[in-house]
């Protein structure tokens, strides 16, 4: 069957539809609301997270409409108005947003994306901007475990035949290059995106050959300048090494040539790349890299690292692509405030017995704090939206949850994470190249202190309230306890 054109405007639950057709009957059409991304616990057990999805977010606001065939679905349910579906048909986002850009590490609690706009339109987005914060945030954190697990050797993301879906495996790509992949099997994401994409033959090409040695013979003559062999088709120690090392001699040494390698795709990896180092050495093919793939992630990488594999690049397929040891990031869109009529803000909190999932009321923005000395992040402060900070002295940091908790700090400059990436429904943000994503994501790693990015037990990231917010959070809270 052919695909029909897709509007990802219909790209939403249900329910924002009946609310948003509520919110028209009520006469709320028109009240701005105001509405926080933030996640609740980072993946994997770790110290901190990387957000990425926001140039396919800006792209989808950007054509945000709803087409007749949209409204004639609708009209088929017998829920909603005329009156909504007419105001439907004219649909578009004229809202303000403000984000984190790609590649900012992230933490817990804190406001990641803030949507200013008219509550249906504020709630028309909430699906589609989680499904893309979630998904990309989750497989660029991964790619950032995993890269820091290979302690410089470069990892390929070679995942797209096990990802969910399409969009899974093209996004996913881009989001694991944004977290430090140095490229992608996904030539599709090349194409779109620039991620490099790389690869040479599966078992396939080397089966389809009389011998193994001709299979290799025949690809360096077509490829004398990406010769990567797979080694391990039949026996990797008895075979594959032996005739790669022949035909590397035969075909490009004579060349000059010494961009060459050898993967390794099952097997004990660490026993096999020491004899094949050795044997690669012996042969005078010292410069000669030894690539491994075969269902890795970042434990495994450290594992075979330690034990002294001779490995010097790495293919991650399935365990990247699919976040599989932490698949679910977590994301959410919650209210935090309202505008009346006189243009005031009212805040808005949700409450619940598991203060993880109290939320943050108003209007906010996050700055945060680097130490001046050494450029280290030393805490995230969340703030009223007008509230501006002095950074000239000690700063005072107020736990979002428990009430004695506070903390001071000194000499630190405060820097905005929040920035316009729409005002009055037009785009102000230049959405950078993704390199650049690539590269901020490496400083801010870079800025963190080892305490946040070890392992096991890693440090807890201060993200912390101003006074004023904190004072506001802790009023409305004792007011809707003596309620009840």
């Amino acid at each position: 069957m052919k695909d029909i054109e897709r509007n990802l405007t219909m790209l939403c639950d249900f329910y924002e539809l009946t609310m948003a057709n509520g919110y028209f009957k009520c006469g709320l059409r028109d009240t701005y609301t105001y509405f926080d991304v933030f996640f609740r616990s980072n993946p994997d057990g770790g110290g901190y997270a990387v957000a990425a999805g926001l140039e396919q977010i800006i792209s989808y606001i950007n054509d945000l409409h709803f087409t007749e065939r949209d409204i004639e679905f609708l009209r088929s349910k017998n829920l909603f108005d005329e009156d909504f579906l007419a105001y439907l048909a004219d649909f578009r986002f004229d809202g303000d947003v403000w984000a984190v850009p790609e590649g900012t590490v992230i933490f817990p609690g804190e406001p990641l994306i803030t949507v200013r706009a008219k509550a249906p339109q504020a709630q028309f987005i909430e699906t589609y901007v989680l499904l893309q914060f979630n998904h990309q945030s989750c497989i660029a954190t991964k790619s950032t475990r995993i890269v820091r697990a290979a302690e410089g050797r470069p990892i390929s993301e070679f995942g797209s035949r096990r990802a969910q879906g399409a969009d899974g495996a093209i996004l996913g790509a881009r989001a694991a290059y944004i977290g430090g992949c140095a490229g992608t099997a996904c030539t599709i994401t090349d194409e779109y995106y620039g991620v490099p994409a790389t690869g040479t033959m599966a078992h396939s090409w080397v089966q389809m050959f009389p011998d193994e040695y001709t299979a290799f013979r025949t690809y360096c003559e077509l490829y004398p300048n990406n010769a990567t062999l797979l080694v391990d088709t039949y026996n990797a120690l008895e075979s594959g090494i032996p005739n790669a090392i022949r035909v590397f001699k035969e075909i490009l040494e004579p060349l000059g040539i010494k961009k060459c390698g050898i993967r390794l795709d099952s097997g004990d990896i660490t026993y096999i790349t020491k004899k094949a180092r050795k044997m690669l050495d012996a042969a005078g093919l010292d410069y000669c890299k030894i690539v491994v793939s075969n269902s890795l992630d970042e434990k495994i990488i450290r594992d075979i690292i330690r034990q002294g594999a001779c490995v010097d690049a790495f293919g991650v397929g399935e365990r990247l692509i699919t976040s599989k040891s932490s698949p679910v990031f977590g994301g959410v869109y919650k209210l935090c405030a309202i505008e009346d009529a006189d243009g005031n803000i009212i805040p808005k909190i949700k409450i619940s017995e598991n203060t993880a999932k109290i939320t943050t009321p108003h209007f906010k923005k996050v700055y945060r704090l680097y130490n001046r000395e050494n450029g280290k992040a030393e805490a995230d402060l969340i703030c009223l939206h007008n509230e501006e900070i002095d950074d000239s002295g000690a700063i005072e940091i107020f736990d979002p949850i428990y009430t004695w908790k506070r903390k001071v700090l000194e000499n630190v400059k405060a820097v905005p994470l929040l920035e316009p990436i729409f005002v009055g429904g037009k785009q102000v943000y230049t959405v950078p190249d993704i390199s650049e994503s690539r590269r901020r994501c490496a400083e801010q790693l870079d800025s963190m202190w080892d305490e946040v990015l070890r392992w096991e037990n890693p440090h807890n990231y201060y993200v912390d309230l101003s006074e004023k917010l904190w004072n506001i959070k802790n009023d409305m809270l004792r007011k809707l306890r003596n309620k009840t």
